[in-house]
């Protein structure tokens, strides 16, 4: 197959955002690379399609090799970083110095009123750098219990301290296929557009483990830690403190009930409503059993 179109630049391309929109990308015959820091143990695992370029945001010299020829990137903040000025700013200065045209960042829904979430500063400086740019800002993943909480899931219970606040779940692969459609489609690769990305309704925890506990056939129950314990189980399994605060801060605006808002975006975008959290149940169902 030949690509008339340069490649377009994945990040995060093993986690599961970026491996759903490798997929939605290669759907629509793009051209891509995928930013991993290992290639060689990648390799398996990737679509025969998929270039690999070795990629860190910690080495800086990896970026110009794998910007190469790019004119379009996905960008994901890897969960352990939370130092933008030091780890993704030189980053998005390379890509302005490799002619990138187009950025497309996975977000996070509510950004423009949290200065304190690291998408806050990454947002400002994609648009203060004259690249293009398409903010997704997502609600929280439904992915987040088959990977975070898979473990405690399978033993029975979901542990968040988010109270009864209501979330707007939103399945990643709803946010990929966006995201696939503004670096391929004219009409939005230069928009300078934020799309508020949710899920069609919004869901408590308790909510969550009653759909888990239909689907699996088995008890699922909410724990409501503080967030002291909560912080020390997330310590206790070895989960970065950068990390677990962002935890804590998107759990704390779920239980303030600033977590509930549902639009219509994903309805707009892809004309048709979003996958609903049982239908994500089903389709991961193993990954708990």
């Amino acid at each position: 197959m030949t690509h008339t179109h340069p490649p377009i630049l994945v990040t995060g391309a093993t986690g599961n955002v970026g491996k759903e929109v490798l997929r939605f990308l290669l759907a629509r015959n793009a051209s891509v690379i995928a930013a991993v820091r290992n290639p060689a143990q990648e390799r398996s695992a990737m679509d025969a399609c998929v270039r690999l370029a070795e990629f860190d945001f910690m080495r800086p010299e990896t970026f110009a090799t794998a910007l190469h020829g790019v004119k379009r990137v996905f960008l994901v903040r890897p969960p352990q970083i939370s130092e933008v000025k030091r780890y993704i700013q030189p980053f998005i200065e390379a890509m302005q110095d490799a002619g990138v045209e187009q950025v497309v960042f996975l977000s996070i829904l509510g950004v423009e009123k949290n200065p304190v979430v690291p998408h806050h500063k990454i947002e400002r400086l994609i648009m203060a750098s004259g690249m293009a740019y398409t903010f997704l800002r997502a609600s929280f993943f439904m992915q987040n219990l088959d990977t975070t909480h898979r473990k405690e899931i399978s033993e029975g219970s979901i542990i968040v301290p988010a109270g009864r606040g209501k979330t707007s779940f939103i399945d990643v692969r709803d946010i990929a296929e966006v995201g696939a459609k503004a670096l391929t489609e004219t009409a939005y690769t230069n928009a300078n557009v934020a799309y508020d990305l949710t899920g069609a309704e919004a869901l408590t925890y308790y909510d969550v483990a009653e759909t888990l506990t239909e689907v699996l056939g088995k008890p699922i129950r909410h724990i409501n830690p503080s967030i002291l314990r909560f912080f020390r189980l997330a310590k206790q399994n070895h989960l970065p403190t950068g990390q677990v605060i962002v935890m804590i801060a998107l759990y704390t605006s779920a239980r303030l009930g600033l977590a509930g808002r549902t639009t219509e975006e994903v309805q707009r975008l892809l004309g048709r409503p979003p996958i609903s959290l049982r239908q994500y149940a089903e389709d991961y169902k193993h990954c708990w059993q």
